[in-house]
């Protein structure tokens, strides 16, 4: 197949939202009690759907009790996002526009209800071909159905496109629908997505030449 699309993960691929859901999730977690580290966040939680994320930490609560904690995660998260400013990933932008250059389609595909929003914040909603969000699909990463969905959007089919992912879910949301899929470890997380085809700290290292080179792979 030939490579035709590419699909972005919004938090911590176009921006970085990170810091922001670390804090929101802490501060929620810490009021049932729970100690909730950097590293929890990122094996258990990042990326995927809110009340997933909610259920991974708290599994001991019914399903009514865990919509609340996700719904106060939400409130907790929207404050900082209305009041900080948030950090775009330049190299991400870069290589989205160099590859619509090249024909490529392009698409964001975020867990998050909240991507549009911040795609419109940093005034980048216009750059893509296509936006997915939660809300748009039912299963969540490891489950593929976010990338096929996006893939879909911009009519390409899985084996025709790449995801660009930071998240251990993410990478086996992406595999799992049979694409390519290249690992963003900005933090040397690479351990944890070894399964994705290839892994770099940012996407300054990435190009069409190397993306069409994978496809042939």
């Amino acid at each position: 197949m030939s490579f035709k699309g590419a699909i972005f993960d919004l938090d911590g691929v176009i921006v970085n939202t990170v810091p922001l859901h670390f804090k929101a999730w802490k501060r929620m977690f810490s009021e049932y009690g729970k100690n909730f580290t950097f590293a929890d966040y990122k094996q258990k939680v990042d990326g995927i759907p809110r009340l997933d994320g909610a259920r991974a930490i708290l599994f001991d609560l019914n399903q009514d009790e865990l919509k609340k904690a996700a719904r106060r995660k939400q409130e907790y998260y929207l404050e900082l996002v209305d009041k900080d400013d948030i950090e775009v990933y330049y190299s991400t932008v870069d290589l989205v526009n160099k590859l619509k250059e090249k024909t490529i389609k392009v698409a964001a595909a975020s867990s998050s209800r909240n991507c549009r929003y911040i795609l419109e914040k940093v005034k980048l909603i216009d750059i893509f071909d296509a936006v997915v969000g939660g809300g748009d699909f039912k299963k969540g990463k490891p489950n593929p159905e976010i990338f096929l969905l996006a893939g879909e959007k911009i009519g390409t089919s899985p084996r025709e496109s790449v995801v660009f992912e930071d998240a251990k879910l993410g990478v086996e949301a992406a595999k799992n629908g049979d694409m390519l899929c290249v690992g963003i470890a900005r933090e040397g997380n690479r351990e944890i997505l070894k399964k994705a085809d290839i892994i770099v700290e940012d996407l300054n290292e990435i190009n069409y030449k190397k993306l069409e080179e994978l496809f042939k792979a």
